[in-house]
């Protein structure tokens, strides 16, 4: 299981990206696959095969309406079971409670 952030950038379409980024989310979505939309990009949680396989579902979508197209990964590969998006969250914000 791993936790996948990324970002998809259509170079040489503007400033806002947000019809591309409302595309790819709609992609994430229908891939099943937990998920969490950031003001900087997406985080996933499932398999390899599976997030590579969104990953590159929403790059060819974005390329299908650029001539160029930058797509930014970060994976982090724990042995660890699912859920790890909310438990990565829950475990800063119970040591930020403790220390005020």
């Amino acid at each position: 299981m791993i936790v996948c952030e990324f970002s998809i950038v259509p170079i040489g379409k503007g400033e806002s990206v947000s019809p591309f980024v409302a595309r790819c989310q709609k992609i994430v979505e229908e891939s099943g696959l937990p998920h969490q939309l950031t003001a900087m990009g997406t985080l996933l949680e499932g398999e390899w095969d599976e997030i590579m396989a969104v990953i590159k579902k929403c790059h060819m979508a974005v390329r299908t309406e650029c001539r160029r197209v930058s797509t930014t990964i970060r994976i982090d590969d724990r042995e660890a079971p699912p859920g790890r998006l909310q438990q990565k969250v829950r475990s800063v914000e119970e040591k930020l409670a403790k220390l005020t």
